[in-house]
Parts: structure tokens; sequence; C-alpha cells
């Protein structure tokens, strides 16, 4: 399916470029941790490009020209390119995932800001929850159920990014804060950019963002039970090693201004034989109600997206304005995407 020099680019992209999920696909089966691991490479990419490029509106539009080359089934002659290629062809990949994924990257590119916590899960479901997705597409899963779970998992890990990372993000211009939350506690968002500190009120603030991932963390494991038997300790690691990052945080006080979490080796590993524990006792427990929630507002497109399983319905209007006004900003093209 996917070209074995291309596989170990994508292999090596991952191993050196998310310490993390890297730990955690050591766990999946073959059959799920190749195309996980091309998936990723595909994924990291894409964030590499807009958030270390100059112009990161025209690292957007170009990404979105290289998805359109990869569903029309001639890829860009890039290993991430042709092994992402193979993915949606040999898994009938939804393009309405990776494109919620290009929509929170152009969010990204225009500097957004998030008004309320809401909108922040908004943005979380579309750079996060949008991968969580192709991946239960990757294990076959199309339940609406599992889907939801796998979504909420996605919010909760980058919530817990953006916990960790208050402080290197103002440094760099960038704020994920609900400002909201910044103006009840007298700030504005080029107030707290322009000196960031780890204030009490700022200290609440990453306290409250970690709480509601552990909130969506406990959720997400009602539907660890639901995906492939294989696939289960994998995912219960990375569930159980993004949470850690949050844990170290705590350990910091909520200081993520001035200090930057990290986890070890030895807390990686520690991790991944409980998600050896958890995935063996989740064969026998009866299956948890919160299978049933609902799904957060914030992700249902995704679930829907990822259930119907259409893999080429056409590019939303939502997608298709924020690229044509990226592209009409930089006067990049003629800020026409194709459809």
């Amino acid at each position: 399916m996917i070209r074995e020099d291309d596989l170990h680019h994508c292999r090596e992209v991952i191993r050196t470029g998310s310490l993390s999920f890297h730990a955690a696909s050591k766990l999946l089966p073959g059959s799920v941790r190749d195309p996980a691991l091309a998936l990723y490479a595909f994924c990291r990419l894409a964030d590499d490009e807009v958030d270390e490029g100059q112009n990161k509106a025209a690292a957007v539009l170009r990404l979105r020209d290289r998805l359109d080359l990869a569903y029309a089934g001639r890829p860009k002659d890039a290993p991430e390119d042709r092994a992402f290629a193979a993915i949606v062809d040999a898994f009938e990949m939804p393009r309405a995932l990776p494109e919620a994924l290009l929509e929170g990257l152009a969010w990204d590119a225009a500097e957004h800001r998030y008004a309320t916590l809401s909108d922040v899960r908004g943005y979380s479901a579309r750079v996060a929850s949008a991968v969580g997705a192709m991946m239960c597409v990757l294990m076959r899963v199309r339940g609406r159920e599992a889907l939801a779970r796998a979504c909420d998992l996605g919010v909760a890990m980058q919530l817990t990014n953006i916990a960790r990372d208050v402080g290197e993000d103002a440094r760099a211009g960038r704020i994920y804060l609900p400002t909201d939350w910044l103006a009840k506690d007298g700030f504005t968002p080029d107030m707290f950019m322009a000196n960031p500190l780890p204030t009490p009120e700022v200290r609440r603030m990453v306290k409250a963002l970690l709480a509601e991932a552990d909130r969506l963390y406990r959720r997400s494991e009602a539907g660890i039970g639901a995906l492939p038997r294989g696939a289960r300790m994998g995912i219960w690691a990375a569930r159980l090693i993004y949470a850690g990052i949050g844990g170290e945080v705590r350990k910091q006080h909520y200081n993520s201004i001035t200090q930057r979490a990290h986890t070890a080796s030895w807390q990686k590993a520690l991790w991944m034989g409980q998600a050896g524990v958890m995935a063996a006792v989740s064969t026998v427990m009866p299956r948890s109600a919160l299978i049933y929630a609902d799904p957060l507002p914030e992700v249902a497109f995704l679930v829907d997206a990822a259930a119907r399983g259409q893999r080429n319905e056409p590019r939303s209007a939502a997608v298709i304005g924020v690229l044509a006004d990226l592209a009409a900003r930089d006067g990049i093209g003629k800020g026409s995407p194709q459809a």
C-alpha cells in the first residue's frame, strides 16, 4: 500500500518530531501502525509548514494544493504526499477530515483568537480531533459512538498542548487562551503577549484548561473498548502519555510561562505498561455508559463525515471562505480554491 522507502521516511519524521506519538505507536498492530505513522507524518509536515514558515498564508495554500493532488491520485513527488495518497486510496479517507485540519491551520495562519472555551474546542477539533477521526478510519471503525470518543481524546490532547505551551506561544505572538478569560482578569491579548508572566490569574487559566482536558480524557476512555482489540493498547498509551504531560504542568504549579513541561523516557515506559493493563481490562469489563454521550457540538461535523464515509465530498463553504480570505489578504493567486 505504502512504498517501503516512503514509510521509512515517515517513521523517521515521527521518531524525531513527535516523541509521544512515536512511543504510543509501537503498541499498535502493524496494519494500523504503518498507515498511522504515514498519516501523522503528513499532518506533521502540514503543521510545520505553517508553524515555521515565513509566509504562513502561502504555506496553507500550498497544502491545499497538495491535498487536492493527493485526492486526485497525483500526489506531489514527496514521501509524505505519496504515503498519504496511498492511505486515501486504501481506506477511502473522507476528504472532510484532512480539510478540517487544513481549516485549523488556516486559522493559525490568519492568527485567529478564540473568545470562549467553546471556540478553543472548535480549533482543537480541527487540528487534533480530525486526526483522531482519521485514525478511526485507519482502524476501519465508523461507529458514531467510537468516533465521538476519539474526538474527545483529540480535543483533550490539544488542550493539554495549549496548557503546556502558553508562554512559548505568547513569546511567538500566538495566543490560544480564551480571550474572555483574559478579559475577566483585566488582560488584553496584546498586553499578555507583550509580557507573559506566571501570575495567579494565568495559572488559574492553565488549571482550567487541564481540568477540561481531564474531563474529556475520562470520556474518551469509554470509546477505546470499541476499537479493534489489537489497537487498544496503543490508544491507551497515547491517552496516558498526553495526560502525563498535563500532570507535569501541575507539578510546576501550572506555571507554563517560564517553564515547559517534559516527560522522561522512564515515565513513557511506565505509562505504556499501564496501557497494557488497561487494554486487557477493557476486554472483560462492561462497556461504560459514557460511550453513548453525545459528541461535543464542536466535533459533530467530524463524526458525521467519518460515519458517512464519502471520500470526495465537495470542499465546505467554511473552508473555501477561510482559504479565499487568506489568498486575498496576502495577494496570492486569485483566491479561488478548488471545490
